[in-house]
């Protein structure tokens, strides 16, 4: 990343612009890929900037973790108030992960402060400058480096094994964004699931939860009639609108999944992309690592089940009905069929193929090696 510069005239109205979009996740909870494309419509800033600011907010709130620990080591106060410890974080963010120049880093970001606090951040990113980049830093332990909770590396280490690192790694990287022959973008690995439903033309799709609707404009392109349904109003509409982008049948329907309006044993094949954790698309989500908390996830367990349950009833005798999660943890995944297993035995398993690695009686996609979201999806046939 270290050819990432933003044009000369904007270095400080770059930096400025991150500073206040790292505060308002910080302090607000704001979500970084709504606030940030709000502010850059706003801002009047050119392409090049454009992306130097995305990347700032993005690798900033996700090494968050790091930057503190690396400004941290030269702050003797009790409290730095947020909008100057977001400078810090941005400043340090530059030093140590862009290879950023200190003389661009340090002034730009400098500028870019409330006036009352530009002596002491010039001060500390001094210090971070001089102490070295990431690669020189003498890190406490991975969770750190890494900038990832503890639980999360912990469950990582456990599930993954040797290969946590790797997958840990690669979800640091900025995610590369990936554009569909009909112009969607979308992740590969959604589009592999979706690639996993094998309904021709004519044939009747049931998309659960479907919302934005790439996967389900993708099964229509194929020929398929799709229905997609979404809990929420404004998320059917998404669904609607990429319909209209992409030139598919889908017929979007404002409906709980867990008690669908479908008749029994009308559909053909059934998707259910469930809510999940997200614990495989974190760097496409750079502050979803702060926001999920492990108490969490069984409880999203049981709904990710109760939405197979359901959706089994809808598909015909013979029919498909494929499930997925964008997450790495066993307990929504593996968990989840195996309560299948034990409770819906009509639904036979069929193990997906290429690009998938078997997994259980599914098959999972990890980030350090297939290029995009981490993903776990499980194929099955009423019987």
């Amino acid at each position: 990343m270290s050819d990432l510069r933003p044009s000369e005239e904007n270095g400080v109205a770059t930096r400025r612009l991150a500073i206040e979009a790292i505060e308002r996740i910080s302090v607000s909870g704001a979500y970084a890929n709504l606030l940030v494309p709000s502010l850059l419509a706003e801002s009047g800033l050119e392409t090049r900037d454009r992306g130097f600011v995305t990347e700032l907010v993005y690798g900033t709130t996700r090494m968050r973790r790091a930057v503190d620990f690396l400004i941290d080591r030269f702050i003797d106060r009790p409290d730095v108030e947020p909008r100057v410890r977001s400078a810090l974080q941005v400043g340090a963010y530059q030093l140590a992960f862009l290879d950023t120049p200190p003389h661009a880093a340090v002034d730009a970001t400098v500028a870019a402060t409330p006036k009352r606090a530009r002596g002491f951040v010039n001060a500390i990113l001094r210090k971070v400058s001089t102490a070295g980049n990431a690669s020189a830093t003498d890190w406490p332990n991975d969770a750190i480096r890494l900038s990832y909770p503890d639980w999360i590396v912990e469950q990582f280490e456990r599930e993954l094994g040797e290969r946590a690192p790797a997958v840990l790694e690669s979800m640091n990287q900025a995610a590369v964004v990936h554009t569909r022959a009909d112009g969607y973008r979308q992740d590969p690995a959604s589009q592999a699931v979706a690639e996993l439903i094998d309904a021709i033309d004519g044939q009747l799709v049931i998309d659960t939860c479907s919302a934005p609707g790439g996967k389900a404009t993708a099964i229509a392109s194929r020929g398929a009639a799709v229905i997609g349904l979404d809990l929420h109003e404004h998320r059917a509409g998404l669904v609607a609108q990429a319909a209209v982008t992409t030139e598919t049948r889908v017929h979007a329907v404002v409906a709980d999944a867990t008690q669908p309006p479908v008749r029994a044993g009308a559909a053909d094949a059934v998707l259910i992309d469930a809510p999940c954790s997200g614990l495989g698309s974190l760097r496409r989500r750079p502050d979803a690592r702060w926001r999920i908390r492990p108490e969490n996830i069984e409880a999203l367990a049981q709904l990710q089940f109760g939405l197979v349950r359901a959706a089994a009833s809808l598909v015909r005798t013979g029919g498909q009905i494929v499930y997925s999660v964008c997450t790495l943890s066993d307990v929504e995944s593996l968990g989840v069929d195996s309560l299948v297993a034990s409770s819906l035995p009509e639904l036979v398993p069929d193990a997906p193929g290429e690009p998938w690695e078997a997994f259980g009686r599914g098959g999972r996609l990890l980030p350090d090696l297939f290029p995009g979201d981490g993903m776990v999806a499980f194929s099955y046939r009423r019987r």
